[in-house]
């Protein structure tokens, strides 16, 4: 659901984080957020609840070249982890060109991977897309932790195509850029495919 805005001459693109809760979604977008240049970034604006928080902001990078003249402005969101918030994980994926899967590398966190990874093919399905079309890229979050399953196995097991994967410690920044630079990538492609 890009959109292109002709005055200021910016493709606009909708990149959405899913997973499980506390899985690591929002501690990619603050790193992401942190470290991009002021000049190039919009306000960091979370929506928040008693239970549930949802992050957002817009960034114009300095290395993804230009559309036919256009820059490429992306809107990173973040969807709620828990599940009974449903309806708020449909609302924020609605239009994404591209969604990054982080799944929680702890091997007590397997079962709400497999149910988050569900959900979100549940919930493209229902909005007419689908996840083997669309810019798609897996993380594998927290692998410095002791519990960290093998990357091979959850690879195996949550990996939909030949999407790309990528081994994180987000709160370190490890694997989130390269995650990002992948998505990207990915969704320039699809533009550039569409005829943005």
């Amino acid at each position: 659901m890009t959109f292109i805005n002709y005055v200021a001459r910016e493709i606009n693109c909708k990149i959405v984080y899913y997973g499980p809760g506390l899985c690591g979604k929002t501690t990619n977008l603050q790193y992401v957020y942190q470290i991009t240049s002021a000049e190039n970034k919009g306000k960091l604006i979370s929506l928040a609840t008693e239970t549930e928080r949802t992050l957002f902001f817009d960034f114009l990078p300095i290395d993804f070249g230009d559309i036919r003249g256009f820059k490429t402005r992306f809107h990173l969101y973040t969807v709620p982890g828990q599940v009974f918030y449903d309806s708020s994980r449909k609302l924020i994926l609605k239009g994404a060109d591209g969604v990054v899967f982080v799944a929680d590398s702890q091997e007590e966190r397997f079962d709400a991977n497999l149910e988050s990874l569900d959900n979100l093919k549940e919930n493209l399905r229902e909005q007419g897309a689908d996840i083997l079309a669309l810019p798609y890229v897996l993380q594998l979050n927290k692998r410095d932790l002791p519990s960290a399953m093998a990357a091979e196995e959850l690879t195996r097991v949550l990996r939909v195509r030949d999407e790309p994967v990528f081994e994180s410690v987000a709160v370190r920044g490890d694997g989130v850029l390269p995650t990002l630079k992948a998505i990207a990538r990915q969704v320039l492609v699809e533009l550039r495919k569409n005829g943005a």
